[in-house]
C-alpha cells in the first residue's frame, strides 16, 4: 500500500505528467496541426494543445498576455509583435497558401481561368462567404479591397456572408452563400464542399505562415523539438496533403 502510495504521488509530482504544448496558429495552419498533433506530440514529448484564431485575432491575444509556447502565423504578424516586444527569437517560415473558391459538392463549378470568369462567378453567385475583414482574417482583408479593384466592391458587401472565426466554407454546406472563398487549406476539410480552384494568376494572393517561440514559453525544449518537426519531411507531406506549399527550411527572418 506505501509503495503505490508513494509511485502514486511521485506521478503527480513529476513535471512531465500533464505537460501540455500550448500552439496558437492562424487558422489556415490548423489543419496541418491537427492531422499531424501524434506525429508532432510524439517529436515534442508534449501533449499538444492547439488554439485557432485569425491573424488579427492572434495579435490581440498575444498583446493581451495569453501564454503560449509556439505562435504560427503570418511573418508580418510576427515581425509586429516581436517589435512591440511581445515576441522575441527567430521567426522561421513553415508553407504559403493561396485563396480558392469552394462551393457544393455536386454544384457546377464555375471557371476560373481568367480574372473575368472569377468576376462573373462572383456576380452571379447568390450570395458568397467569406471571413470578415474586420475580424483581422488574412484573406478577408485581401479580398474586400480585391472587390473594389474589381469595381464590384458594393455589389459584394450586398451578397456577402461574413465570418468571424470559422471556416467560410461551412455558410456553403448551411446553404447560405453559393461560394467560399477562402484559403485553400481551409476549404479542403469541410465535408459537402469541394474545391472549385484557386483565384487566378494575376489576382491570387499567397499567404506565408511562419513560426516562433513564446519568449517565456513553459515548454522551451518541446516548443523547439515542435518546429524542428514542422520544418522536415513529414510535416511537409501534410502541409503539401492540405493544400499548401512547404518554404525551404532554410528560411528564417
Amino acid at each position: 500500500m506505501a509503495m503505490a502510495l508513494w509511485f502514486a504521488m511521485a506521478c503527480l509530482l513529476s513535471p512531465a505528467q500533464g505537460a501540455s504544448l500550448k500552439i496558437l496558429t492562424a487558422g489556415a495552419f490548423r489543419q496541418v496541426l491537427v492531422v499531424g498533433e501524434p506525429q508532432l506530440a510524439a517529436a515534442a514529448g508534449a501533449s499538444v494543445e492547439i488554439a485557432a484564431d485569425t491573424v488579427g485575432g492572434l495579435i490581440r491575444r498575444v498583446s493581451a498576455g495569453e501564454p503560449f509556447d509556439v505562435l504560427i502565423a503570418s511573418p508580418e504578424a510576427l515581425e509586429a509583435l516581436r517589435s512591440s516586444g511581445a515576441i522575441a527569437g527567430q521567426i522561421v517560415d513553415l508553407a504559403r497558401v493561396g485563396v480558392g473558391v469552394g462551393v457544393r459538392d455536386g454544384a457546377e463549378r464555375p471557371a476560373l481561368d481568367s480574372v473575368a470568369d472569377f468576376r462573373e462567378a462572383l456576380l452571379k453567385a447568390r450570395a458568397v462567404a467569406y471571413v470578415d475583414p474586420a475580424a483581422g482574417g488574412t484573406s478577408g482583408v485581401y479580398l474586400s479591397i480585391l472587390f473594389d479593384q474589381l469595381g464590384i466592391g458594393p455589389q459584394m458587401r450586398a451578397k456577402a456572408v461574413l465570418v468571424r472565426g470559422g471556416n467560410a466554407a461551412d455558410r456553403v454546406v448551411s446553404g447560405e452563400a453559393d461560394l467560399a472563398l477562402q484559403q485553400i487549406s481551409e476549404i479542403l476539410p469541410v465535408k459537402g464542399v469541394v474545391l472549385a480552384g484557386p483565384l487566378p494568376a494575376e489576382i491570387q494572393r499567397y499567404t506565408t505562415y511562419s513560426v516562433v517561440v513564446a519568449r517565456t514559453a513553459a515548454q522551451l525544449t518541446a516548443a523547439q523539438a515542435a518546429i524542428t518537426w514542422l520544418r522536415g519531411a513529414e510535416a511537409a507531406d501534410i502541409i503539401r496533403a492540405r493544400g499548401m506549399e512547404p518554404v525551404p527550411p532554410a528560411t528564417t527572418r
